[in-house]
């Protein structure tokens, strides 16, 4: 008898039966009891219950080539048994899998606060529960000086952070404060090593690096002919390549090449709307090219916001600078004291916006009289300013940390 071959095609952690894994058996024979191996992770499991789905789970002794079923095991998570690995008997083992596997990575990171600190243990928990139904899901705790504690999960897409942020807003009810979304970027530094950055506070300092890469995709777009211009325009200023243009009926197919970080903002809505709600778009990862790339921080009251900076191309950076200082000065609250909003590029200062302060009419009571009375109440007025611009603390909303999600 050919050795058992059986794939997996979906897996979810159930909360009094472990991880349940539904297959489909290309060879061999499975019986209740025996011991399995997933053939990518090498995780070895107990299969508890095989069974087959007639609607219910309906239990089976034992289940061969052709059958689609479901195998209960003592597996704690999924990230043991991932959708397309192969399972196969762990005393007499296949000698290759089935084609087609590939590892999931995640691409896109997110930083997810609590807006209350009190909530910190309850966020850490929503997503270790949420884990353990989806392999894909990777996360680290992260701590912020302005923020606090939080976690920096990594996602498979824009639409998979979306998902996960509606549950555990939702499920779990807890109210979040997401930093702008980024990707993960190869640094080859001077002394040889090669780091891996998922966040642009942890790059290390500009003069050690030798090199940055980050990730392109291929892209496509689909749309109606009356709106290719409009879209060709929108990928260039992302900085994309189209590398081809082919007609089906009435639409058209657009290919193109073009860095994930650009497309991670508002592409998805800007897409939308040049098509009117016709366009449709998909992409795939493709490799990390190596680019004039620099981190932008952004400084509020002489402070620097660690969560608030952001990769970009040297190109951009100005520009990018510009709208986030003028969209922080739309979020951030006035205060009694002077508050200078920068952007700047290691220790030079690309772009600035002021929040004027609120100042009150301290001359009212003084009526006639010598001028230098007034000029005297004035200028206690001015060392009173500067004292509380020199101690004065500035409370940052949480709106300030997703401006970058909707850039002008």
């Amino acid at each position: 008898m050919k050795p058992l071959k059986a794939l997996i095609f979906d897996s979810y952690y159930d909360d009094y039966r472990g991880v349940i894994l539904y297959v489909r058996f290309f060879s061999g024979e499975l019986k209740k009891g025996e011991e399995i191996k997933m053939m990518a992770s090498g995780a070895k499991a107990l299969a508890l219950e095989i069974g087959k789905l007639q609607p219910k789970m309906t239990p089976y002794d034992d289940m061969s080539a052709g059958e689609i079923g479901y195998i209960v095991t003592n597996l704690k998570t999924t990230r043991e048994a991932k959708v397309g690995d192969t399972i196969t008997l762990a005393k007499a083992p296949a000698e290759k899998p089935l084609p087609g596997y590939k590892n999931v990575q995640p691409f896109v990171y997110a930083g997810f606060f609590p807006v209350s600190n009190e909530d910190y243990q309850d966020l850490k928990d929503a997503v270790e529960k949420l884990s353990l139904s989806d392999s894909a899901l990777q996360f680290e705790p992260e701590n912020s000086p302005v923020l606090g504690f939080g976690v920096r999960i990594g996602f498979l897409g824009l639409l998979h952070m979306d998902i996960i942020r509606e549950r555990l807003e939702r499920e779990y009810d807890l109210d979040l404060v997401i930093t702008n979304p980024s990707t993960d970027y190869h640094v080859k530094m001077t002394t040889g090593e090669d780091l891996d950055i998922k966040s642009a506070a942890d790059l290390p300092d500009m003069s050690k690096i030798s090199e940055i890469r980050e990730p392109w995709i291929k892209g496509e777009i689909v749309v109606p002919q009356e709106y290719v211009g409009s879209v060709i325009q929108l990928i260039v200023s992302k900085r994309g390549l189209q590398t081809n243009l082919s007609y089906i009926d009435e639409r058209v197919l657009i290919s193109f090449q073009a860095p994930l970080a650009n497309l991670l903002t508002d592409f998805y809505d800007q897409l939308k709307s040049v098509t009117s709600g016709y366009g449709s778009f998909n992409y795939e990862l493709w490799e990390y090219k190596a680019d004039d790339l620099v981190r932008v921080d952004f400084y509020v009251a002489g402070e620097i916001v660690d969560a608030l900076s952001i990769m970009c191309h040297r190109s951009e950076s100005t520009k990018i600078g510009r709208e986030v200082t003028a969209k922080l000065k739309e979020v951030i609250p006035r205060q009694n004291f002077q508050v200078a909003l920068q952007a700047a590029i290691g220790g030079k200062f690309i772009a600035r916006e002021t929040l004027s302060a609120y100042r009150k009419d301290v001359t009212t009571g003084l009526y006639g009289g010598d001028v230098s009375r007034k000029k005297k109440v004035l200028a206690k007025q001015k060392r009173g300013k500067k004292r509380m611009k020199k101690f004065g603390n500035v409370e940052i909303p949480s709106e300030a940390f997703t401006v970058m999600l909707k850039r002008d």
